[in-house]
């Protein structure tokens, strides 16, 4: 590794942005186990509830999921959004200031 390489990586700009991903990323999973977790256990928990039927066919147990699975996409369209628009222009940042010496 040169020494460019390796001023970058104990750089402060380095592992300020190694931390915004891991902050992100953690905070995201996060709440997806929450999120998936609950309604497993709301399923476990409360049978009655999870099996009222709010149509001939289905019951609320089935749109619960549905939302589980719709933020689940969410949570990933957040992810997607903030390395668009926040890590990646770091990253390419940081690449120009190492090419650069």
């Amino acid at each position: 590794m040169n020494a460019a390489a390796k001023k970058m990586l104990d750089s402060f700009d380095f592992k300020k942005l190694v931390k915004s991903r891991w902050m992100v990323a953690f905070t995201l999973t996060v709440l997806e186990f929450i999120l998936y977790y609950g309604y497993i256990i709301l399923i476990s928990v409360n049978k009655p509830l999870m099996s009222q039927k709010i149509a001939k066919f289905t019951t609320i147990g089935i749109p619960i999921g549905i939302g589980v699975i719709v933020l689940s996409w969410i949570f990933t369209f957040i992810y997607i959004i903030w390395a668009n628009n926040a890590h990646d222009p770091e990253v390419k940042r940081l690449k120009t200031k190492l090419v650069k010496g």
